[in-house]
């Protein structure tokens, strides 16, 4: 889900939310904070993303004096991906230097896939998730399953999928 301040009321939408979720909610672009179900990532200045790690977590109400809510699940997926090899692997597909501070465990930036906007989450060392068009879902993971040289799925659920290199 993404949710945003109007010009002018982030103070204000800032403090709601962290109160709401019982978390300071990231300070600069491209931060990420943990919660044991949820992660808060800034994409924008005045935007976040909340991502719930089951679904139907808690309901957020934003004052729309102060800013709107928009679901994103209808039209993204999150494709989990984890293993010694996955640096290699997307090196060929997104521009993300897995060595630089900016991607660290905990960062996220926006980067495209093929020409394909997607964002980029690193959650560990070997691991990260990308949020990704539910349209083009089906076409990134047969190019991460051909890049790898073949993958198998070990599942998927609600919150998306999960291969392994």
């Amino acid at each position: 889900m993404q949710i945003e301040a109007w010009d002018g009321t982030f103070e204000q939408f800032q403090s709601d939310l962290s109160r709401t979720f019982g978390i300071a909610l990231p300070a600069t672009v491209g931060e990420t904070v943990r919660q044991p179900s949820l992660r808060a990532i800034k994409v924008a200045p005045r935007r976040f993303w909340l991502l719930y790690d089951t679904s139907g977590g808690p309901s957020v109400e934003v004052d729309p004096d102060l800013g709107a809510l928009t679901h994103l699940g209808e039209g993204r997926i999150r494709v989990r991906l984890c293993g010694d090899r996955l640096p290699g692997v997307l090196a060929g597909c997104i521009a993300v230097d897995w060595r630089s501070q900016a991607v660290a465990p905990g960062k996220a930036i926006q980067t495209s896939f093929h020409g394909v906007p997607v964002l980029f989450v690193r959650t560990g060392e070997a691991e990260c998730e990308l949020i990704v068009p539910r349209s083009f879902s089906r076409s990134i993971l047969d190019w991460l399953k051909d890049s790898a040289g073949g993958v198998e799925l070990e599942g998927s659920d609600n919150s998306g999928m999960h291969p392994k290199f």
